[in-house]
């Protein structure tokens, strides 16, 4: 039986999976004067509050511009539009701010396949790699594990998939597939998808 009838369930993560990635991690780093080793959302969590929020600020601006300028992924549209019609649930998982988030979905085309209440952010859940928004999610939809999925494009993705012991899709354009250990799948794009 193929993948896309096993699974009622989809939980995507936003930026480089649903959307063209865009993010300069290392320069969005170096705009807020945060260390170049340790991921922007940690980094932030250990600041003293009068820091931390106005670098929260710093970095909601930053995402701001990027999200304006977002793209769908090559046959996100055509994928997303599938699943809906096959009557799936779909939820996006982001590290990103919610608000953001909206703006990414407008301005990629793609904001009417999922419902408000199924964007969860970094301000409703402890952010990926830990599981707590998949399992709201699974919680929220009366979703068993074996009928949920996780699609993502980074380790975080992968990771907060098999502590919430649901499979994953990676996502790689490239191909190169530097986490694949963590994954239950792999492809190129959205559409291979369809065929597993």
């Amino acid at each position: 039986m193929k993948l896309i009838e096993r699974k009622k369930y989809w939980i995507f993560d936003m930026d480089g999976t649903l959307t063209i990635a865009q993010h300069d991690f290392l320069a969005i780093k170096q705009e807020l004067g945060i260390p170049s080793n340790i991921d922007i959302l940690t980094s932030l969590s250990s600041l003293p509050d009068h820091e931390k929020n106005q670098k929260h600020w710093e970095l909601n601006q930053i995402e701001l511009k990027i999200a304006k300028n977002a793209n769908a992924s090559i046959g996100c549209f055509n994928f997303l539009q599938k699943l809906s019609s096959d009557e799936k649930t779909l939820g996006i998982l982001t590290r990103n701010s919610f608000s953001n988030s909206i703006e990414t979905l407008k301005a990629a085309g793609i904001s009417d396949f999922f419902s408000d209440q199924n964007i969860i952010c970094r301000e409703k859940a402890i952010p990926k790699p830990h599981p707590e928004g998949i399992l709201y999610l699974m919680e929220k939809w009366n979703a068993s594990p074996e009928e949920t999925i996780m699609i993502g494009d980074y380790i975080f993705d992968l990771e907060a998939g098999k502590s919430a012991n649901v499979e994953t899709i990676y996502i790689d354009p490239t191909g190169a597939f530097p986490f694949i250990h963590q994954a239950t799948y792999a492809v190129t794009k959205l559409e291979e998808i369809l065929s597993l």
